[in-house]
């Protein structure tokens, strides 16, 4: 009995207690952590897509995210739909935001 009432006594008084600034430190830690690993890259990627959407132009060769590799024909500013040109006898439609390269002139003859 008497070693359960010594080891309490050993805890109230040994146990300083951290004030909350470390709290404040922690979290500050893990906000930078959170900016710098997830949110900056990301915006970063968000930017140059904008760019890219913005750059393109009727019979620019581009990469969608399917895989499809094709020519520009037909661009519609009011929604945001491209038509693509796979070969001469196929054109499909889709939404801008599924283009994911700009490809240098000349891809297609290469294939």
């Amino acid at each position: 009995m008497s070693f359960f009432i010594s080891q309490a006594h050993a805890a109230a008084e040994g146990g300083a207690e951290q004030g909350g600034f470390s709290f404040i430190f922690m979290m500050l830690i893990f906000a930078g952590i959170f900016y710098f690993m997830i949110y900056r890259p990301q915006a970063r990627r968000t930017k140059e897509h904008k760019n890219l959407m913005e750059s393109m132009g009727k019979g620019d060769e581009v990469l969608t995210s399917g895989g499809l590799i094709g020519r520009i024909v037909k661009i519609n500013a009011e929604n945001e739909y491209v038509q693509i040109e796979l070969n001469e006898t196929n054109v499909i439609s889709l939404k801008k935001d599924f283009i994911t390269a700009v490809l240098p002139k000349g891809t297609l003859k290469s294939i």
